[in-house]
């Protein structure tokens, strides 16, 4: 269910694929996109990226094209 307080924080949110290169850790497994602190309203729908299947550590979120790289 979405947040029915998400309008009320806009300043603390940012719009999707905000920003196009995103490092991760192996704390911040599963991954998923998009992240936390997106604005309900720019958003797509989830998505878990397997990056830690990826052979060079990086995935392209197939809704936004934002970059995901493990860095772990």
């Amino acid at each position: 269910m979405p947040n029915p307080h998400t309008a009320e924080h806009q300043d603390q949110c940012q719009p999707a694929n905000a920003q196009t290169s995103v490092a991760l850790t192996r704390a911040d497994l599963p991954l998923h996109c998009p992240q936390p602190g997106t604005a309900l309203w720019a958003s797509h729908p989830r998505v878990f990226i397997p990056i830690e299947d990826a052979p060079d550590g990086r995935m392209i979120c197939p809704y936004c094209g934002t970059e995901y790289v493990f860095t772990d």
